[in-house]
């Protein structure tokens, strides 16, 4: 683009890129792919909302002195000092607190339903399931990649869709010698958590059973912080997820097709 920024030199560049053959043009949503969008959008807004008043519960019951750690999964902990009959909490504490409770409780039956609607709308839909063979991919997963991100075909390989989602290393080469920092998190957010969780998963206790010991995930394990082991897991799963959605080809376990 030219100096003195106008309609006119806008023009200008809008077309001198439009004719340039490595440009890549956004292509507009369907009507599911725009539904499937609110329905995870709406999900989001919802567990938003819910860790809000949890929170907010947290502080005034450490306020009366009560503490409790984080998590949804301390909300019956909460609920049983609150509905205490012998209770140190004055009246007006105890009302605010249930009113606070009731509310929490009514998101979480919505977000329930939420879930049931998306492993719904992932079961009809032949790629969503195609992408669940994949250890580390749930609906959630396959529901955000459906909704949010392009036809596989309008990227040239795996490693453009990971850096699409913002799971490549930064650059900064010069003079020949190649110089990598973190990631770049310039792309699609909701895909990026939601494969970095799925990585997180695969990391856990339960989830190393699954590792064979001679794997690359094994051995990057041994030498690595969990945290940056999970980044690498999530950049391969992207790459996988667009080989599997280009070649139309459910998962296959690197290793097991190794030993084949």
């Amino acid at each position: 683009m030219k100096r003195q920024k106008n309609d006119a030199t806008d023009a200008e560049a809008i077309v001198i890129a439009a004719q340039r053959p490595e440009m890549r043009f956004v292509v507009p949503k369907s009507e599911e792919q725009q539904g499937r969008a609110m329905m995870f959008r709406n999900r989001t807004r919802m567990v938003h909302q819910r860790t809000e008043l949890i929170n907010m519960l947290r502080a005034f019951l450490y306020e009366c002195g009560h503490t409790v750690p984080k998590g949804i999964h301390q909300f019956q902990r909460i609920e049983a000092i609150v509905t205490e009959p012998n209770s140190d909490l004055s009246v007006m504490a105890r009302a605010e607190c249930s009113e606070l409770l009731e509310q929490i409780a009514a998101l979480t039956a919505r977000i329930a339903a939420s879930d049931r609607r998306i492993k719904m709308a992932a079961s009809q839909a032949d790629t969503a399931r195609r992408m669940q063979t994949m250890p580390g991919i749930g609906p959630l997963t396959a529901l955000a990649v459906e909704a949010f991100a392009p036809p596989m075909e309008s990227f040239r390989c795996g490693r453009d869709f990971a850096a699409w989602l913002g799971l490549v290393p930064r650059q900064h080469s010069s003079g020949g010698k190649a110089r990598y920092g973190r990631v770049s998190k310039a792309g699609q957010a909701d895909i990026r958590r939601l494969l970095i969780i799925g990585a997180m998963s695969r990391l856990n206790w339960l989830g190393r059973k699954t590792i064979a010991q001679e794997s690359w995930l094994a051995r990057l394990s041994a030498r690595k912080p969990r945290m940056l082991v999970a980044i690498a897991l999530a950049n391969k799963m992207a790459r996988m997820i667009w080989a599997m959605l280009t070649k139309n080809e459910d998962f296959r376990n690197p290793a097991t097709a190794t030993a084949a």
